[in-house]
């Protein structure tokens, strides 16, 4: 596989995401989905903002992390959130995404659903190849996370009121694992450091699900994605609860994910530094 195996120290954030990119078109193009592949980078889901792979290149640049692993992490992490937006474009019906027809308008709904479970499976035999598979178990677990918050969202509170405790439950499962568990491979083999990564990750990941729960209630077609999903589905979403209060807890939630690393003065300007340069940003765009 002709594909980025390691980084330089000097690398910067957009070679990062390039060779995130690059790793996870290489991967597919191992597989008999070549052809659709060179088809079309976008087709397949690539794209976006990439907070996830920020995070890591923030966390993994301020703790001197192993630029493989940062990659490869990476790569893992982006193709199971890729995967999980194919499956979700089918159950909300959604036709518009990042500005373009989602990849089942385009291919069918069971092309979408396939692809993505392809996607899941690829992303654990990629991080299966670093740390000699050390962080394995944690994506199979943080990513069976995402989807019990899913199922528990569809099944069990459909049509249930929107408090703020079961929002923020659904929204650190539903996106913050994924956010978990590229902050937590920056621990560098330290379990304490690692653990409080990994909540800080998930504070992280909240707060931008919260967020976008809110962009599911505005009227914005510049935003390239189809809206009001959630309303017609009639599933618990933040963007029920009074949005004024919403942002302050937002703002909670990030000083948190901040306090948590005091006394660990690498991973908090790493931290610091996602926040302010990538997440804040990602959250203006969203709402601005």
């Amino acid at each position: 596989m002709s594909t980025p195996t390691s980084i330089d120290k000097s690398t910067d954030l957009d070679s990062h995401l390039e060779s995130v990119t690059a790793l996870i078109i290489d991967t597919l193009k191992e597989t008999s989905l070549s052809g659709l592949v060179k088809e079309s980078a976008s087709l397949v889901g690539l794209g976006g903002k990439m907070l996830r792979s920020r995070l890591v290149y923030r966390l993994g640049t301020a703790l001197d992390n192993d630029p493989k692993l940062m990659v490869y992490g990476s790569a893992a992490v982006e193709m199971i959130h890729t995967a999980s937006l194919l499956h979700d474009d089918v159950i909300d019906g959604g036709v518009l995404r990042r500005g373009m027809p989602t990849f089942w308008v385009e291919k069918g709904s069971a092309g979408a659903i396939l692809l993505g479970d392809l996607l899941l499976f690829k992303a654990i035999d990629l991080i299966c190849r670093v740390a000699e598979g050390r962080y394995t178990h944690d994506l199979v677990k943080l990513t069976g996370e995402v989807c019990e918050a899913e199922s528990e969202q569809e099944l069990i509170l459909n049509g249930k009121d929107s408090e703020l405790e079961i929002c923020q439950s659904i929204a650190r499962r539903k996106t913050g694992a994924l956010f978990a568990f590229a902050a937590l491979i920056n621990g560098c083999g330290d379990d304490q450091r690692s653990a409080s990564l990994k909540e800080s990750g998930y504070l992280l990941g909240t707060v931008y699900q919260l967020a976008d729960d809110i962009l599911d209630t505005r009227e914005d077609p510049s935003c390239g994605k189809t809206l009001g999903t959630d309303a017609a589905r009639d599933i618990v979403s933040a963007a029920r609860l009074d949005e004024g209060k919403l942002l302050a807890h937002l703002e909670n939630l990030k000083a948190e994910a901040c306090d948590i690393l005091d006394g660990d003065n690498e991973a908090l300007q790493g931290i610091q530094t996602y926040i302010a340069e990538d997440l804040q940003p990602a959250i203006d765009s969203l709402l601005g």
